[in-house]
């Protein structure tokens, strides 16, 4: 390694968060200290097309600066080279990066895929690994393994598009049954919020799971609670750190897409009112959640709290959570006394750290003994 660490930074994606990669890129890239690291910007388009590029600091002032095109660069790019689908796998990392810090949102990128990829090519990266990538990315798998870790969680129903389409009346006396109403329907596999609806009755429902299956064949059907919900981050791989606890008071009746990308008046309180022995055991599920997954890196998990009877519910853990300065994971950490350039910094040595473990395993037959 040189003077200077070669980070790649990962971005775009096949997901409907492309455009939430991108601001995540932007911000991370402008934050990055350039006398420690050399930058290189590698694009994955809406079509799964990988460019690998260069942009200045003088571009670095909107999304439009990465979005990094074939041959001769856009207006607001330079040096661009596109790599083929077939020449993905071989790229060689290895040779032009120290370490890759991937930042794409969603299905394609945040469930394992791209981590599989770097694996493949042996190269450090930030974040969750496989496993605990794809877990994390699959409400359905997660609700499971939460499950089999004796942490509460709130009553739920797993299905298939499949299984709702050809009996749709079954569906609902199920859900009715084992939930009631409200409830809310979500697809197993899409992070922001994207897809999730509240059902009050039979009607909601139908809708909800109409909309829920046009994401994923996988679908998740969760109780209602009246509870306040509460965030905390998680750092490390296996020695740990917790921030505060962060509140979010959403305007609407559930923080949506739009509320967590458009504002619409939402509100994130850092740290949460919450009595002390709330933010404990809050901090000791959350570690329990991330270990039950393998996570590593960093994760942002998400709770309930039910005031009322004092009940704290875990709802999901996210792998690669929003990662600007305005984004909560790093938010939790400033009110911890971690600046986000210094966030950037502790996820690429524990990513080095990670990878260096990993190199104790032995793979090759010969050296069995």
């Amino acid at each position: 390694m040189g003077s200077k660490i070669r980070l790649g930074i990962v971005y775009g994606g096949k997901s409907s968060e492309h455009e939430v990669s991108l601001r995540t890129a932007l911000s991370v890239m402008n934050a990055i200290n350039k006398d420690k690291y050399d930058i290189l910007p590698i694009y994955v388009q809406m079509d799964g097309s990988w460019v690998k590029g260069k942009v200045t600091d003088q571009q670095l002032h909107s999304v439009d600066s990465l979005r990094l095109t074939n041959g001769t660069a856009s207006a607001s790019a330079t040096n661009s080279e596109l790599v083929t689908h077939a020449a993905v796998p071989t790229m060689n990392f290895g040779q032009e990066l120290d370490v890759i810090f991937p930042v794409i949102h969603g299905p394609n990128g945040e469930d394992g895929t791209i981590q599989g990829l770097l694996e493949l090519a042996n190269i450090p990266y930030v974040g969750a690994g496989v496993m605990a990538s794809a877990v994390g990315m699959d409400k359905w798998m997660m609700k499971n393994i939460f499950a089999q870790a004796n942490l509460p969680q709130v009553k739920y129903v797993g299905l298939l598009r499949s299984q709702w389409e050809r009996e749709a009346e079954a569906v609902y006396a199920l859900i009715e049954t084992q939930l009631g109403y409200p409830c809310f329907v979500k697809p197993a596999n899409m992070g922001s919020s994207v897809g999730i609806s509240k059902a009050k009755n039979r009607q909601e429902l139908a809708a909800a799971l109409e909309l829920a299956a046009k994401f994923d064949r996988r679908l998740v059907v969760e109780q209602f609670v009246k509870a306040r919900e509460l965030e905390i981050g998680v750092l490390g791989n296996e020695q740990l750190l917790t921030s505060v606890v962060g509140e979010v008071i959403a305007a609407k009746e559930f923080y949506d897409y739009e509320a967590k990308y458009k504002g619409a008046g939402t509100e994130l309180q850092i740290p949460a009112n919450i009595p002390a022995e709330v933010s404990e055991r809050i901090a000791e599920l959350a570690k329990r959640a991330y270990a039950a997954i393998d996570g590593s890196g960093l994760s942002r998990i998400d709770f309930f709290w039910d005031e009322a009877n004092n009940q704290v519910y875990i709802n999901e853990v996210n792998t690669m959570p929003g990662f600007t300065p305005h984004s909560m994971y790093p938010m939790l950490f400033q009110a911890a006394g971690i600046s986000y350039s210094e966030l950037i910094d502790r996820l690429v040595k524990l990513a080095m750290e990670r990878h260096e473990e990993k190199q104790r395993n032995i793979v090759a037959a010969e050296n069995f003994e």
